[in-house]
């Protein structure tokens, strides 16, 4: 031990205090060197960072609690940094601001969870049921989310950048204004979803169950969907830029005034859509299904529908000129005030069509 001083008085042997030395804080004792009380310094280096202990288990960066039962621990603000959790209960626990980065969370229960603004970062959360968890603002960057269960979890504002969520259980969760850019979420089930305002621009949907799913306002530039269900789903004001849309199950989304200029809808079922004043100029619309579909007003010129159904659908005051109509079924269609200049009509079925001047086809 060596003599050191600091700016507390030593008033009696054995006191301690602390001392920041060499970038380390030690402990200081007091301590009788001659006739004089002085402290002395140890080499003992100051804990600084309490040690947080629940039902048995310590909580620390890289700890090992696979299976540990942590149910209703106030964990908020924890430091669980690459920690082991596999299938561990943690059913309505707090980890708020906690830091749960590179953390095996595979097959946990984080039931009803708090989990506003925690990390994920790079997590393994796979098989993972947090459904009704809070995760507001959280970070799930990069984490492995295949096949987690989020019935209901609230995601306002998450970033999923990058995540894996394969198979993962979305139903009725909200996930307005959440980031997942370049997300995987092929074979999700997204029922009932709130995706509104979400980023999701390069997003893997493909075989994605999204019926009733409110994608409005969302930017969905360069999303893939080939195979994905997205009936009833609202698409009002959403960005889709450069979209795939060819095999995917439209019928009866809400696709008001959307713009799919030289889009390739080609056997894309739109059955009972609605189009009103959409945007479908130059758009591959090849044997797509548009029966009963409300195309009122849609600008459909250049546009290729060959054997397109058309049947029942409203076509008042669509523009049709230049369009490729080739036998398309429009029977029973109301083409009241369409444009039909130079469109190719040619074996087309228009039986008990109403034609553009307001005659009805026998």
């Amino acid at each position: 031990m060596s003599a050191a001083h600091s700016g507390q008085v030593c008033k009696g042997v054995g006191a301690t205090s602390t001392d920041k030395s060499g970038g380390k804080t030690v402990i200081l004792i007091c301590a009788k060197v001659g006739k004089k009380l002085l402290w002395v310094k140890t080499t003992i280096e100051a804990t600084t960072t309490k040690v947080l202990i629940v039902n048995g288990y310590t909580i620390k960066a890289g700890a090992n609690l696979a299976g540990a039962n942590l149910s209703w621990a106030n964990l908020r603000g924890a430091n669980l940094r690459g920690a082991n959790l596999r299938g561990a209960n943690l059913e309505v626990v707090n980890l708020s601001n906690a830091n749960l980065s590179g953390a095996n969370l595979n097959n946990a229960d984080l039931d009803t969870a708090n989990l506003n603004n925690a990390n994920f970062y790079n997590a393994n959360l796979s098989g993972a049921d947090l459904s009704w968890a809070n995760l507001l603002g959280a970070n799930l960057t990069g984490a492995n989310l295949l096949g987690a269960y989020l019935l209901g979890a609230n995601l306002t504002g998450a970033n999923m950048t990058g995540a894996n969520m394969t198979g993962a259980n979305f139903t009725q969760a909200n996930m307005t204004s959440a980031n997942m850019t370049s997300a995987n979420m092929t074979s999700g089930n997204l029922y009932n979803a709130n995706l509104s305002g979400a980023n999701m621009t390069g997003a893997n949907l493909e075989n994605a169950k999204l019926t009733y799913a409110d994608l409005s306002n969302a930017n969905l530039t360069g999303v893939g969907w080939r195979g994905a269900k997205l009936t009833s789903a609202n698409f009002v004001g959403a960005n889709l830029t450069g979209v795939g849309w060819r095999g995917a199950d439209l019928s009866n989304v809400n696709l008001s005034g959307v713009g799919w200029r030289g889009a390739d809808l080609s056997n894309v079922n739109l059955n009972g859509a609605n189009l009103t004043g959409a945007t479908l100029s130059a758009a591959n619309l090849a044997s797509a299904n548009l029966g009963g579909a409300n195309l009122s007003r849609a600008d459909l010129s250049t546009a290729y529908l060959s054997w397109a159904n058309l049947s029942r659908a409203n076509l008042s005051g669509a523009n049709l000129s230049n369009a490729n109509l080739s036998n398309a079924d429009l029977n029973g269609a109301n083409l009241t005030g369409a444009n039909l200049t130079d469109a190719n009509l040619s074996r087309a079925d228009l039986r008990g069509a109403t034609m553009p001047d307001g005659t009805k086809n026998p």
